[in-house]
Formats: C-alpha cells, structure tokens, sequence
C-alpha cells in the first residue's frame, strides 16, 4: 500500500511567495528571475493577487517565506500590497512567522516600515561574504559598507529575528578568509546565520567556469570549511539546527523546519513550488506563461506528482537527516505506515554501523563524520529498496 496522502486540517501550512525581479544576475544563482520593469511588477502584483484567490479555500497560512529574485527591488507601497494578500491567506491577520529576503542594496527605511507594518518577522539578509573581491568574483551588487548600513537599519527597525546569509568554498576563498567572514557576522550579532557551500547550478555563469576548468572543486577543502563554521558559530552561541543553519534560542526559521519534516506549503509567482492537497508542483518559471494560466482561472503547475506515503517518507528521511535533531521512526511511521519501511531498517543499519548515523531508541541522527557526508546519505536514501535489518 503506497496510498494518497491527503492535507490535514489543524497542521501548519506554509507559504512561499517568489518575487522573480533582479537588478543583476548573480554567478551563482540559478532561480528564476527578470528584469523589474513597471509593467512586469504590475502584473506580477496582479497575478498574485488572482492566484491567492484560487487557493484561498485552504486553511489559514501559519508561516510565510518570501524569496526571490529580490523582494526588496519592490517599492514600499507594492510590498503593503503582496502583505495584503498574504494577511488575507491567514485569516485577516499577519502569520506567527514571516520572513523576507532582502539584498543589502534594497534596504531603505522606507521598505523597512512597509515590511513591518505588514506583519513580517523576520529579515534575511544575502551578505554571502565580507570580502569585497569575493563579493566582485560572485556578480554580487553591494558593497561591504552597504552591508554594514543594511544591516543597522534593520536592526533599528525592530524586526523579531534577523538573518545573515554567508557563502563558502567559493573560488579563491581561503580557510583563514572564510574564518574571517564567520568572525565578522558574529560581530554583528544577528539571531540567526545561514552558512552554504557553493553549489554549481547548470546554466550559470560558475557553471561555464567549471565546466571550461576554470575553478575546481575541492571537496576535502569544502570539509574544513564546514567544519569551522561548525566549530567557530557553536563556540559563539549559535546552536546548529541544520546542516547549512545556525540559531539563538528561539530563533530558528519554522517555515523551514515545516517544509524540511515534510510539512505543506503553497507556492505563489512563477517557478513557486507547491506541496499540498495531495500533490506537489511548480508553477512555470516563466511570468508571462504563469499569468496567462491565471488569466485562464487556473494554475498552470508543471511537474505535477502525486503525494504518496513513499515520496514524502522518503523525503522526510533525507531533509530530516539534514537536522541535528534527526528523525524520529516511529513518528514517521505513524505519519507514513504505507512506506516501504523495512528497506529503510537496511540502509540505516549500514549507516549505522559506518559511523555515518546513530540510533538512540527509535531517533536516528547523522554523526559528525555523517553531516559531512548528508549529500551522500541522501542520495543512499533514494529509491529504497533491500530487506529489513535493525540498526
């Protein structure tokens, strides 16, 4: 038995909206965006509008998250206007948690009091790196002074939580230069730090470099990176939650840790991705295809799947193995009875007795050695197949 799974009246329900406009395209980034015209904004804003409508059947929205693209390049009064639609998802009133992206360089008091005259939360900023030629070699658009300007503003604003986005193993990065840039965001003091390693996405301009070797990749030097955002964020206060994520108490993101346990969230924007009702999609990663589906009354989801027990056990066992905390069997076992658990029991079993995982009673956790291996663990966690063994 796979069977369907169904959306729960009572459990949380996320929202993404993606905000597809960019000034700039940075090296890296390989999500969709396009040129912040005034007829592009204005029919985005009206497109969201017209696609909160066909969802707004749900339950109330608990947490939201917007992403981008960048927000921020959204004058003040545009930003009250997606907040309207956003209060309007969760019942008339701002959710418990609501985080926005924002580059350095679109930080303006202005759009700063629109934010949080809309109910949002928290702020994430993309500081990706304190080093102005690492900063250069990204295609990033801001400077370290406007980091520092960014972040103060915000501060002041008072937002409950505030984030700060670094990047690591980046080309021509050294220990001591990435050691730096956590030493420098400590210093700010933010609630919250997000560490990522660079990824090579197709079809991006490090994608080009690497191809054409350029750049290499260096996964032993990609290890002590990790490690001492590890050692060096722990040892300033920031409990790790998630491989890439450090918190305050109090302050880590619940809009992910929904998504990451497998949770539902609706997608609004073009390229959005939705999990919810029983399916999982995305909307097209194109502003004129997604709004002409909306001028249909409807939404034009691509990659539409079916949410069986299977998928999201399975899903459920990658992302939570990604967390310090792990993942607790029996409760997904309780959520998911119809996935193939046994083959489960055999994978984690050769985990276990690698070093690479721990079991403490029915909660398994990946090791040291093992959350520097999660890619791996969860490409091993893949396709499950094989007999049942006890870890």
């Amino acid at each position: 038995m796979t069977g369907q799974v169904k959306g729960v009246t009572g459990e949380p329900l996320g929202l993404y909206v993606h905000v597809p406009f960019c000034a700039s395209t940075c090296d890296f980034c390989a999500f969709y965006q396009t040129e912040p015209t005034a007829a592009a904004v204005k029919g985005f804003l009206a497109g969201v509008e017209r696609e909160a409508r066909l969802v707004s059947g749900s339950r109330p929205v608990t947490t939201v998250f917007w992403g981008g693209g960048t927000p921020g390049l959204l004058a003040p009064g545009d930003l009250s206007r997606l907040g309207e639609v956003v209060r309007g998802l969760a019942g008339g009133r701002a959710p418990a948690e609501w985080s926005v992206e924002l580059a350095p360089s679109s930080v303006t008091p202005r759009r700063l009091d629109a934010l949080l005259g809309a109910g949002v939360t928290r702020v994430s900023l993309g500081v990706q790196s304190f080093q102005p030629d690492l900063l250069d070699a990204l295609g990033r658009q801001h400077s370290v002074a406007q980091v520092r300007r960014a972040y103060g503003q915000i501060r002041a604003a008072g937002f409950a939580s505030v984030n700060i986005d670094l990047m690591f193993a980046l080309p021509g990065q050294t220990e001591e230069g990435w050691a730096e840039d956590v030493r420098e965001a400590v210093a700010l003091a933010p609630d919250h730090i997000s560490t990522y390693c660079l990824t090579f996405e197709e079809d991006t301009a490090l994608w080009i470099r690497l191809s054409q070797g350029r750049v290499r990749l260096d996964p032993e030097k990609e290890a002590r990176f990790y490690e001492a955002s590890w050692e060096g964020l722990e040892a300033a206060g920031y409990e790790q939650y998630e491989i890439s994520n450090f918190a305050r108490p109090g302050h880590a993101c619940i809009h992910n840790l929904n998504t990451w346990r497998m949770g539902e969230w609706i997608g609004l924007g073009p390229s959005a991705a939705s999990q919810h009702g029983g399916w999982r999609g995305a909307n097209p990663a194109d502003l004129g295809r997604w709004a002409g589906g909306l001028d249909r009354g409807e939404r034009a989801t691509e990659d539409r799947r079916e949410l069986t027990q299977a998928l999201l056990a399975e899903d459920a066992m990658i992302f939570g193995l990604r967390m310090n905390a792990g993942v607790d069997l029996g409760e997904l076992k309780a959520r998911f009875p119809g996935a193939p658990w046994p083959a489960v029991g055999e994978k984690l079993a050769r985990l276990c007795g690698d070093g690479i995982a721990e079991r403490d009673g029915t909660r398994v956790r990946l090791t040291r050695r093992g959350r520097l291996l999660a890619d791996a663990v969860g490409e091993e966690m893949i396709a499950w197949q094989g007999a049942p063994t006890a870890c």
